[in-house]
């Protein structure tokens, strides 16, 4: 029988093409890849893999082992989920964030890990959803929290969290009565997310009137300077009224009930679909639980 760990060094060559790629992902070197490799043809006495190509691909045999070997991980993480007490779960689990996140319930979420998982360490990159798109299909990392879902085969997604954009200003800025038109929002500076956010471009289709003049709409990639230009009077920033409740709370900046509805930031938990990798999944129910707990307090605070 096949050790799991050569089935999974198969598997991630053949998924990464290349052994350079399976090393890295498996934190193993290259001759320990080619050795594992190696053993499964022995053992089976096929040709699994073709490396004289780039990348490298499987032969029809490797092929028909590659779906046996991901139903035997699959089952492999079904039982870990079951079965694994919290000190099994260690390493670096690779997690981006959109900075969103960053700023309401990810301290939460790090302290739930921490507690039920303490020999599991997050590596955690703050990054806008369009990086983070793209090196999770690129498996440059773990788990990703961001503007979902993710549109490709590989890529698993859960619903995370939603959050609301809004209009907010300082109480130094004058507007006409609520609710307030686009063309009298208009007339401001403008700040939100970065160029290359889903956000942005909502928000620039939105303002795209044809009798309205050129809008200037700032963007960022921290979402600390739309915060300092709204309290400063200097700029209306559109961004979740989340991130500045203790702002709001103590009347330094308002939301602006405006004519015009801004859509929602729908947020997925987002990994790769990898047999035998159950760590993402258990990580991902975590934070799932925590926006839903945070979305109870904040309801609760309204009430």
């Amino acid at each position: 029988m096949a050790e799991f760990r050569n089935l999974e060094t198969f598997m991630w060559v053949v998924k990464l093409g290349s052994f350079h790629g399976a090393a890295a992902k498996l934190s193993a070197t290259q001759p320990a890849i080619s050795q594992r490799i190696a053993q499964l043809e022995t053992e089976f006495g096929v040709q699994l893999l073709r490396r004289d190509s780039r990348p490298v691909v499987a032969t029809k045999a490797g092929r028909d082992l590659l779906i046996h070997a991901e139903r035997l991980l699959r089952m492999r993480t079904e039982m870990e989920k079951a079965l694994a007490a919290p000190s099994a779960m260690h390493g670096v689990l690779r997690l981006g964030v959109s900075e969103t996140i960053v700023h309401t319930w990810l301290s939460h979420f790090i302290d739930q890990v921490a507690e039920m998982y303490p020999s599991l360490a997050l590596e955690i990159e703050v990054d806008i959803s369009a990086n983070l798109r793209e090196r999770l299909v690129a498996q440059d990392i773990d788990l990703a929290f961001l503007l979902g879902p993710v549109s490709a085969a590989s890529i698993h997604n859960r619903d995370l969290c939603r959050f609301p954009l809004a209009f907010i200003a300082s109480p130094a800025i004058r507007l006409p009565p609520s609710p307030v038109p686009l063309a009298a929002l208009a007339k401001h500076p403008l700040i939100t997310f970065s160029r290359l956010t889903r956000p942005y471009m909502e928000i620039s289709a939105l303002f795209a009137q044809p009798d309205f003049p050129p809008i200037r709409l700032h963007a960022t990639a921290s979402l600390a300077p739309a915060v300092r230009m709204a309290l400063d009077g200097r700029a209306i920033a559109i961004i979740p009224p989340a991130i500045v409740e203790k702002e709001i709370a103590e009347k330094k900046l308002r939301i602006i009930a405006a004519e015009n509805a801004l859509p929602d930031l729908s947020f997925t938990a987002s990994w790769p679909n990898n047999p035998g990798d159950s760590v993402a999944e258990i990580v991902a129910d975590i934070a799932i639980k925590c926006a839903k707990t945070e979305l109870r307090t904040r309801r609760a605070k309204r009430a």
